[in-house]
């Protein structure tokens, strides 16, 4: 993509002037604010650091890449037969 045709950092922010979000370094309160709004399910800051304490990876300024993080959750459904428990 072009620089004339790249989104401007404006246009990810839903015209709130709040700053971009970074998938790949994300705190764990905002991870849990942006896993709530997209799976249409609560997640909250309690359930990251069980998922972290329980082995999920983490940057090492503690912060969670959510495709990091994603890959972990499917290997652990898989390790332990799958399901979701809904």
């Amino acid at each position: 993509m072009t620089p004339e045709h790249a989104p401007s950092p404006a246009a990810n922010t839903g015209g709130q002037g709040m700053s971009r979000l970074n998938p790949g370094a994300l705190p764990v309160a905002d991870a849990a604010r942006v896993l709530t709004r997209l799976g249409g399910k609560a997640v909250t800051d309690v359930m990251l650091r069980t998922d972290i304490d329980a082995g999920a990876p983490v940057n090492a300024d503690g912060t969670l890449n959510l495709v990091h993080y994603a890959a972990w959750l499917v290997k652990e459904m898989a390790g332990s037969g799958g399901g979701g428990g809904d």
